[in-house]
């Protein structure tokens, strides 16, 4: 584990909801990964995908961290379409992950944003 990957940190709101602290509306976990609906949607559908370990940004990443993101990636079109997106190439979905301060990210914990659905969307 890299030194900016810790399992948890306390006084992280995403570290908080993968250990039950904080409820959230489940649409995937599993040993490494936790997916859950975001609580302002931008889109009719909108959830957020984690890593359970605390990275705090896209800028932390190692290559040891390369399997975790890549099963992340593989399993966004899975969730996307059990959520309600649309199939490829007529649906779809967008991935988003603000890194930083100027990339405007609000938590400091890697997530990235899955969002889809029919347009207009509130935002994006």
């Amino acid at each position: 584990m890299s030194a900016l990957a810790v399992a948890a940190d306390p006084n992280c709101l995403f570290c908080r909801i993968v250990a039950g602290q904080i409820p959230s509306r489940l649409v995937y976990q599993d040993d490494e990964i936790y997916a859950f609906h975001d609580i302002h949607p931008w889109a009719p559908v909108h959830f957020l995908m984690i890593p359970k370990l605390h990275i705090p940004s896209m800028a932390q990443l190692q290559p040891e961290h390369s399997g975790l993101l890549g099963r992340m990636m593989v399993l966004a079109p899975r969730l996307a379409l059990q959520e309600g997106c649309s199939p490829y190439p007529e649906g779809g979905f967008r991935l988003l992950s603000n890194t930083g301060a100027e990339g405007k990210q609000e938590v400091h914990h890697l997530h990235v944003h899955v969002m889809g659905g029919p347009r207009p969307w509130l935002k994006g």
